[in-house]
């Protein structure tokens, strides 16, 4: 079942701390969800960080395993806790807690895509919600919880980068000028999810690629670095939004002609993320 849910792809040998994950990029659109949608089969694309996996798919050539959803975040939010259910989307479901991302429809099993357009006419009931999450939320975070138990027993520590994508204008409320404009968002809680020296090397490597790089506005980072970032304990957990117009048509949901250098200069960066948290690098560092 879990071949169906997600893709795990390890190297011959994990030599870094580093874990890639990319929980928005599925692009099998389960019949459950078609079925039930008033959206047509590209609207209802538009949440998907579309070739997030694609870009990142080089880290296992640095020893770095990399864990990718296979179903759309519109079917069901991988960076949302399991008990993030909508009232308004989920029959019987009562509001416990004032959240603003349930408010807006983005909770653990989405009522909206981008731009607060309906995925359904009418609720789901809470059955249908569960199953949802027991088929697909609860291996996903299983197998991200063994990943980083296994890599922190085994070096010391465990960084998990996050990755995903944001539409060009998500960003528009903190562009004074065009050349202020974040390519790059680095989301870790205002320090509370990662130690600020990896999350300022991981900025570092952006930057030498000639990104402009924000810091937790306006994407401070969900469930996932909140969950996992155990900076005390050695667990790191830093989330990365690229701007998908470095890569592709927005509109068109398909890779622009920069498409190859971009993902040439994300493996660039994937190297660098990867030589952080690698031991033989580290020794040679102290000698």
């Amino acid at each position: 079942m879990d071949q169906r849910i997600f893709d795990l792809i390890c190297p011959d040998r994990q030599t870094t701390a580093v874990i890639f994950a990319s929980p928005h990029s599925g692009n099998e659109y389960p019949d459950d969800l078609m079925g039930r949608t008033i959206l047509d089969s590209h609207a209802i694309r538009s949440s998907e960080d579309a070739f997030v996996h694609d870009l990142f798919a080089a880290a296992p050539q640095f020893g770095a395993p990399i864990l990718s959803a296979r179903f759309p975040r519109a079917y069901l939010d991988l960076n949302r806790g399991r008990d993030e259910l909508d009232p308004a989307l989920i029959d019987g479901v009562r509001r416990r807690y004032h959240s603003p991302r349930i408010a807006s429809g983005l909770g653990v099993v989405p009522r909206v895509v981008s731009n607060g357009r309906a995925i359904y006419r009418g609720k789901l009931t809470q059955a249908e919600a569960e199953s949802r999450i027991e088929r697909c939320w609860v291996p996903y975070h299983r197998m991200l919880r063994d990943l980083m138990d296994k890599t922190s027993d085994r070096f010391g520590q465990a960084i998990l980068v996050d990755c995903h994508s944001m539409p060009h204008e998500a960003v528009d409320s903190l562009v004074r000028s065009e050349a202020s404009r974040p390519h790059v968002v680095i989301g870790d809680r205002f320090g509370a999810s990662a130690d600020t020296a990896i999350v300022q090397r991981i900025e570092a490597l952006f930057r030498a690629e000639g990104l402009t790089v924000a810091r937790n506005s306006p994407f401070a980072g969900a469930y996932t670095v909140q969950h996992y970032g155990r900076p005390g304990r050695g667990h790191h957990a830093i989330q990365i939004e690229i701007d998908r117009s470095l890569y592709m048509n927005e509109a068109a949901i398909l890779p622009h002609e920069g498409y190859e250098a971009f993902r040439a200069l994300i493996t660039r960066v994937i190297a660098g993320i990867a030589d952080i948290a690698r031991p033989t690098v580290n020794r040679m560092a102290a000698e």
